[in-house]
This record gives structure tokens, sequence and C-alpha cells, in this order.
């Protein structure tokens, strides 16, 4: 196959541009400071607790838990939904829907103003969750039909660097406005008025990009017979049990979700917690918080070009047991680092930001390569989802349990490590797999 043109490879990077936003400002800046300030209900030994729905929580695992709970759901609907989506050849249609829902999610946010509106924040923060997910496992499996297998890594890397320069200017906007306040007319001593009127503008960000990418996406070709005969849930899971069929014939691709799972399930859960983990573990005041964050994203876009260089001279395996390798080192730097070390936290930041680009990039593009020649992309890129999102589960109840049992997050992070070494290991497998397989 050819690559399609530039115009159509900008438009679906576009994507990534136009949701990343999500995922910088909701999940790792603004939102979670913002979360944690309005939820210190009662403290205790350094400990802020919170009641909702009858139960009190830690703050900060009540917000691991909710994060959970949304992958979790992700994870139940998306094999059926993307079957359905590649039997009718309609993923543009469920991309719209995912993020327009969540783009209004997002916007919900700003009826967050207090305490008593914790239930608004927390429904919010779980929709906005799903639509996310959901609507990039879409964007993601348009990958393989407008790249050629050669230049997948290098598309792959581009779509994440495009997240990251968007997601950038849009969070330094919203920096202003939430640190230079009295510039917009809003008072000193008025703590909620910036972060909601930043939770609006990622709405609208979202929203408006999103369709500019929808609308330079070539239409997918239905997988099925839209004719025949039978309820579209039935044709759904009958594509479904044909691209499972398929892969438990792929040992190879086996072992890549296998590793993917494990060494996933670090690299997202340090990414959705790692502004809790500063700010309440470190006591890394907001505005350093923010900075170290804003580094990590721009530090992420040589580190995506780079690796996906690297990959390009030892191999996609090769290169992926390398950035796991660096992902265990820095667990171990995030474990030993002092309370209120700034300087510390930076350099850390900016070797999570080098790596984490990187990682997610090259495993996109690897499955992408390690995909059969199909039109069932949604699908096949439903099950690479899945295994993230459960991993993700996994990972954010296992953070906030162990938070919860040792009253430290910093236990937590040597059971992140854990996953890293176990995803290193089955990558190895999976390369000699491949060798194998390639010397017959």
């Amino acid at each position: 196959m050819q690559t399609a043109s530039k115009k159509v490879i900008n438009g679906w990077a576009m994507f990534d541009w136009a949701n990343s936003v999500y995922n910088l400002v909701i999940t790792s800046t603004i939102f979670p400071a913002y979360y944690e300030a309005m939820t210190e209900e009662r403290t205790e030994g350094g400990i802020s607790y919170v009641n909702f729905m009858g139960r009190e929580f830690v703050n900060t695992s009540l917000y691991n838990y909710a994060l959970g709970f949304a992958l979790l759901v992700v994870a139940i609907i998306l094999p059926l939904l993307t079957s359905i989506a590649d039997y009718k050849g309609n993923k543009k249609q469920f991309m719209a829907f995912f993020f327009t829902i969540g783009s209004i999610a997002c916007s919900g946010l700003y009826f967050f103003e207090s305490i008593h509106t914790l239930w608004v924040g927390i429904t919010c923060m779980i929709l906005a969750c799903i639509c996310f997910w959901s609507s990039y496992v879409f964007s993601n499996s348009f990958l393989p039909e407008i790249a050629a297998p050669e230049d997948r890594d290098r598309v792959s890397a581009k779509g994440f660097s495009y997240g990251y320069v968007g997601s950038v200017i849009l969070q330094v906007i919203c920096f202003v406005i939430v640190m230079k306040k009295d510039l917009f007319g809003i008072a000193a001593d008025d703590g909620t008025t910036g972060p909601r009127i930043s939770f609006l503008l990622v709405g609208i960000w979202w929203l408006g990009f999103g369709y500019f990418s929808l609308s330079r996406l070539p239409k997918p070709i239905a997988a099925g017979n839209t004719t025949a005969p039978g309820n579209i849930i039935t044709h759904g899971y009958s594509e479904l049990r044909k691209v499972w069929k398929q892969l438990k014939q792929m040992p190879v691709i086996k072992r890549f979700l296998g590793a993917f799972f494990f060494y996933n399930m670090g690299v997202q859960t340090v990414m959705l917690a790692a502004t809790l983990y500063g700010k309440s573990e470190l006591e890394i005041p907001v505005e350093n918080l923010i900075i170290a964050i804003l580094l990590i994203q721009l530090v992420a876009i040589p580190g995506a070009y780079f690796i996906s260089k690297l990959s390009g001279r030892i191999g996609n395996f090769k290169a992926l047991m390398i950035v796991v390798f660096f992902w265990i080192l820095i667990c171990i730097a995030a474990y030993f680092i002092p309370k209120g070390a700034i300087v510390q936290f930076y350099i850390l930041g900016g070797c999570v930001g080098f790596v984490m680009g990187g990682i997610q990039s090259l495993s996109r593009s690897t499955y992408s390569k390690l995909m059969p020649e199909t039109k069932d992309t949604a699908s096949f890129f439903s099950f690479y989802d899945v295994t993230e999102k459960i991993a993700v589960v996994i990972g954010m109840f296992s953070f906030g349990y162990i938070t919860e049992l040792t009253g430290s997050q910093r236990g937590s992070v040597l059971a992140l490590m854990s996953f890293f070494f176990i995803g290193l290991v089955i990558l190895y497998s999976a390369l000699k797999k491949q060798q194998a397989e390639n010397s017959i």
C-alpha cells in the first residue's frame, strides 16, 4: 500500500492535537490539583479524606478509583462498538459521537465549584475519560489505513508530536488564566473561576479541532455485507469473533499484547497519577507542578522522533526494550526523590517526557505492523486498547489501594516498577519468537 497524502496525514495527526488537551489539562495538571484542593474535607496525619456516596475515601484514592471505573467501562464497550464500526464502515461517526460527548463533559466541569457539587466533578470526569479513550481507538485504527508499514513509526510519532504541541499551547493559555487572574477581571481570592474556565476551553478546543480532523480523514470501507439479514449487534459479535480467531493464530502479536499489558500498566498509571504524587507525596507547589508537566510535553516531542529513529536502526522490539528498561530506572528515582526537591522533580519530569512519547507512539506503530492486512482495523485496535484499559484499571486501583493501605504513594511506585519488569521479560520473549519465525 501507499502512504496517504500529506493533507490526510496532517488531518489525522490533528486529532491528537484536538484531544491531547484533555489528557494534559484534565488528567495531568489543572484538574487534579483543583480536585485535590476542592476535596480536602477532613485531614488527618497529612492525608485528606472526602465523603462520596456514603463512604469516606482518601481523596486521591477516590480520584484513582473513578478513573479506573471509567477505563473499565471503555474496556467493556469498545470491542463490540469497534466491530460494529468495522462491519458498517462508520467509525468516523463513532469518533464524532464520542469526542462530542467528551468535550461537553469537559465543559461540564465548569459547574464543579465546591464540595457540594463533587458529584458533578466525578460524573463529568468519568464521562470525559470514557469518551476520550473511546474516540482515540477509532483514531488509532486509521493508522494502518493511511500509512504504509515502513512509514508507520514516523506517522505515529507525528501524531503524538502534534498532540504535545497543541496541548502545550492551550495549557499555557489556561496557566495564564489561572495564575494571572487579575488580567481577566477575576478576584485575587477566587480560586475556582480560573480553573473552571480552563475546563470550558478544553471542551471547545477538543470539539472544534476534532471536527476539523474528521473532515480530512478518508471514508472507511465496510468489512461486512451491510445488506445481510440480522441485527447490527449480531453482526458486530460475528466480526469480533472473526478477529479473535485471527489473533489466536498469531503468537508474536499475542506476546506483544502481553508485554504491552504490563509495561503500559506502568506508563498510563504514571501519567494519570504523577500530578497527585508530586503534590501530595513530594509536596511540590502547584506552579512548579504545572511547569514540570509542560516540560514533559515539550521533551516528549524530540523523544518520540528519536525513539522512532532508533526503532528504524535496531528494530521495534529492541527499541521498546531499551525504553522499558529506562522506565524502570525512572521508578527507582521517583521512589527515592525527597519531599520538596523541585530541581530533582524537574529532572525526573524531563526523563519521563523523553520516553513517554516514544513508548506510546512506538507501541501503536509496532502493533499496526504486526497486524495482518485487513479491513477490520478498528476491531484489531480494540484488542490493543482493551489490553491497555484493563491494564490501566488494574494499575490505578493498585496505586489507590496500596496508597490507602500504606498511607504513602511511594509503595505504589515500587509496584509500578514490577509491572515494567514483567513487560520487559515478555517483550524479550516476543522478540525471540519473531526471530524464530523469520528464520524459517
